[in-house]
Parts: structure tokens; sequence; C-alpha cells
């Protein structure tokens, strides 16, 4: 009888370690993988055309994919840890420009964040602070509801109207996890003003459509999502130009433009709603409307700088010659001076998601030093060798990357990660064609627009996510109706090559 107590006192502990040590290894196995392949890549022999600290990226690479694919650790701690990676794998490595030497950590540091000094994290920055203003001021709301207001009460028309709203906030906010935060919870109060249930099938589209809408339009604008202001950045670093904001709206616009209306097919075709009128709606919408009062002061000087902002942005290189990161932080900057005051550095603060700001740094480093350490080309002569892309024309090329790079989406779950690590690729693979006549900025850019595409799966953007998380429509459906969303994307990525972008020469 006596010794039974002390045995359960000595098994319990063990049993309780047990259990501790195959729930640590279930939470980070995704960790593990990537240590692992680390390891495993650079235990490989350095191949002769490489060198080491091409060699030492490739492992580094490997370590990211995977830690972005699996959201093993956080995107911010996981930037900083492949920081350290590069400042000592390749402080260690022998110096590219001359192999006697080592790089060292100090030189391989500052490469590691050499993607802070990118106009185009200012940008991205500069974008959250605009952001967080809608949000504090209400003024993005404002305008979401007035759209809704003038729209109608038919379902048809409540959706064409979300499909406005965001294309609308899309310049407006040049964030796309701040404009679905801000949508979302309009689109709720739309489904209970119209006394429909959070499980119809009426509300299912509308989120959908609310959060498709935001995806679709990050790549018909370029300041409406990060991963763009990436491309941009290593198409700057690669070819010492860029895309100005108009440029990429004439080049991108039709896609968004069409694909809209593709959206608008394929929800209220796929998802029927169980109603085709919504009575009660417009006074639904006109009590939120009332709810907010009139438009305060702050939201009157806010809407002037964005508007003032856009005209800046759209008349980038032919009225003036200021880029869009001038123009955009020079817009923040007012936003703090006293006498405009629309936020303070305090209220502004703790609405910045700084790790998006570190990832995005990061992220460009990364690149651009597969780039200096030709890992990327190195890479990319194996992509075109065992895809056949030497002498292929430009839509087999253009097709042939675009699915690429749609399949290996499904394992991230952030766009800017993803373009982090394929764009600097995707860039040596376009270098390294020999097919004559290709445009390797335009073609960079069309590839970009696929990058974009978080239709299929919910992790495959944090808006999604955001937009999930209200349990108004299941993963089976969101995978069913984004499927045929991809495909569609996929034709008009391929459509615009073969006219539209041939007859503006960016193919």
């Amino acid at each position: 009888m006596s010794t039974q107590p002390a045995l359960q006192v000595v098994a319990t502990p063990a049993t309780n370690s047990s259990k501790s040590e195959r729930t640590w290894f279930a939470a980070n196995w995704g960790l593990l993988a990537a240590i692992a392949a680390l390891v495993v890549v650079l235990l490989l022999p350095t191949p002769a055309n490489l060198p080491v600290a091409g060699h030492r990226m490739l492992a580094i690479l490997a370590f990211a994919v995977i830690i972005w694919m699996t959201e093993a650790i956080d995107y911010a701690v996981s930037a900083i840890v492949i920081a350290a990676l590069m400042a000592f794998l390749l402080g260690l490595a022998p110096s590219v420009a001359n192999p006697k030497v080592l790089m060292g950590t100090s030189a391989a540091l500052t490469l590691a964040f050499s993607g802070f000094t990118s106009t185009g994290l200012v940008l991205v920055a500069a974008a959250l602070f605009l952001a967080a203003a809608m949000t504090q001021t209400g003024l993005d709301k404002r305008i979401a509801l007035n759209i809704l207001a003038r729209v109608g009460t038919e379902t048809r028309n409540v959706v064409i109207g979300t499909i406005l709203v965001g294309i609308v906030i899309a310049f407006m906010v040049p964030s796309t996890t701040a404009r679905v935060a801000c949508l979302v919870p309009i689109t709720l109060g739309m489904i209970a003003a119209f006394g429909v249930s959070r499980t119809s099938t009426f509300a299912a589209m509308l989120m959908m459509v609310t959060v498709q809408t935001a995806s679709i339009w990050n790549v018909g604008i370029k300041t409406a999502a990060a991963q763009n202001m990436i491309a941009i950045g290593f198409i700057e670093k690669a070819f010492n130009q860029t895309i100005t904001w108009l440029e990429w709206l004439i080049a991108a616009a039709p896609f968004g433009i069409a694909m809209s209306i593709a959206l608008y097919f394929v929800m209220t075709r796929m998802m029927k709603p169980e109603v085709t009128s919504v009575p009660g709606g417009a006074e639904g919408i006109k009590k939120s409307l009332a709810d907010l009062g009139p438009m305060k002061t702050s939201e009157k000087k806010l809407l002037a700088i964005s508007l003032t902002l856009i005209a800046f942005w759209a008349t980038e290189g032919v009225l003036h010659k200021f880029d869009t990161s001038t123009t955009t932080i020079t817009a923040v900057a007012l936003m703090f001076m006293p006498g405009i005051g629309i936020m303070t550095w305090k209220e502004a603060q703790p609405k910045i998601p700084w790790g998006t700001v570190i990832l995005f740094g990061v992220g460009i480093s990364l690149g651009t030093a597969l780039l200096q350490t030709k890992a990327a080309t190195w890479l990319a002569d194996i992509v075109v060798l065992e895809f056949g892309l030497k002498n292929a024309t430009a839509l087999f090329i253009l097709g042939t990357m675009s699915l690429f790079l749609v399949i290996i989406h499904l394992g991230f779950a952030s766009a800017t990660a993803l373009a982090s690590a394929m764009i600097p690729i995707v860039i040596a693979v376009l270098k390294g064609v020999a097919t004559p006549g290709i445009n390797v900025i335009g073609m960079t850019m069309l590839l970009q627009f696929v990058v974009s595409f978080g239709f299929i799966l919910v992790v495959n953007a944090p808006q999604n996510m955001v937009a999930y998380g209200t349990d108004t429509f299941t993963a089976r459906d969101f995978v069913r109706t984004g499927l045929v969303l991809t495909v569609v994307a996929l034709g008009l990525v391929m459509l615009l090559g073969a006219t539209y972008w041939r007859w503006l020469g960016y193919v």
C-alpha cells in the first residue's frame, strides 16, 4: 500500500515530461525541418560554378522558405533570425569579389540589412501610417458606407457595391490587411441589417467578395500591396529603373477590372444567395452613417491629403519628378505636423504592424544577397535548363513561370515573403533565357501579378484569415470558388501578355 503512492509520484513527472516533449516537437516541427534543410544544404559539396557565399545563401533560402511556408515562428522573428544567419554564414565565407579574403561579419551584416535603405521600404512604412490614419479618423468606413448607400438593396447591387467599395478603398488605404479589417465589420453590419444569418449563402458570398476584391486590386494598384514594392525594389536594384504609379495602373488596371467582373459572375453563380432583394438594408446602412455623425475636421484633412497624394502618384514622371515614396512620406509628415494634426505619434504607433516593416526590409536583403552572391543566377540556370526555357517563346515562359508561382504560393501565408524569395529568381531566370525581344522588366512585373494570387486557400494571405475569422464561409467554399478565380486570373495574365502588353511593349 505504501509503495503505490510513491510509484505514482515518480511516474507522473516522467509521463508529463514525455507529453511535454511530444507537444514541443509537434509545435516546432517546422523550425526543426528548416534547421535540417539549412544543415543539409550546407553539407552538400559546393558546385564548381557557384561561390561559397552563394552556396550558403541557398542554404539560408531553404531555411527561409520552410520557415515561411510552415509559419514555424512569427514573420518578424524569422526576419531577425535570417539576418543573423546571413551575418555569420556570409561573414565567414570568402568574398565573391575577392575569394582570397573573408567577407567579414560587418560587411555581411550590412548586406543583411541593406533592404532597409530601399525606397520601397519607405513607401510600405508610410502606407501603414496612412492606413492607421484612415482607421483613426473613420474616413475609410465613411467612404465605404456612402458608396453602399447609393447602390440599392437588390442582392446583385449589393455585390457590385461591395466590389466598388473594395476598389475605391484600395486607392485610399495602401495596406491589404488594413482594408479588409476595415471592410469586414461593414460587411457584417450589412448582413445583420438585411436580416440574413451569418451562416447563409448570401453572407458567405458577400464576405468572400469583400476579401477577393482586396486580393484582385493588390494587382491593379502599385501602392495596394507590400509585395509590389518588393518586386519594384528588386527591379530598381537589377536594372536601375523603376515603374511609376501611373505606369503600373495603366498596365494592371485592365486585369483588375476584368477580374472584378469575373468575381461578380463567379460568386453570384457559384454561391447563389437565398434572396434576390434585401429590404431593410438601405435603412441599416443609413443608420450606420448617421451613427458616424457629421464629417469631422480630421476626416476632411485626411481626405484632402489623400486626394492630393493620389494626384501626385498619378502624375509622377508626367507633371513632376517626385517618386511615389517621396510624396507618400511627405503626406505622412504633414499628418503629424502641428496645425494639421490628424493624429499623434502615440496614437499611430500601436496601429502600425512593425513586423511587416522588418519582414519587408530583411526580405529585400535576402533577395539582394541571392543576386550578389550569384546564388539566384545559379538556381535560375537550373530552372531554365529543367523547364526548357532557354529558347522558349515569351508566352511559354510566362505560362510556365506563372504556374510554378501559383503552385508554390499554396505553401506560403504571405505574398510579401513569397516575393522576397521568388522575384530575384524570376529576374535571374528571365535574364538567362536566349529568346530575343523579351522585356525582362515587363515580364517580371507580370509575374509579380501572379505572386498576389492568394485566391485558393484561406491561409494564403492575412486578409483571407481576417475574413475567415467571421465564420461566415467555409474553407471548402473558399477553395472551390478560389480555384475558378485562379484559372480565370491565369488566363487573363496570358491574354494580357499576348495582346495588351505586347501593344504596350512590355513583353
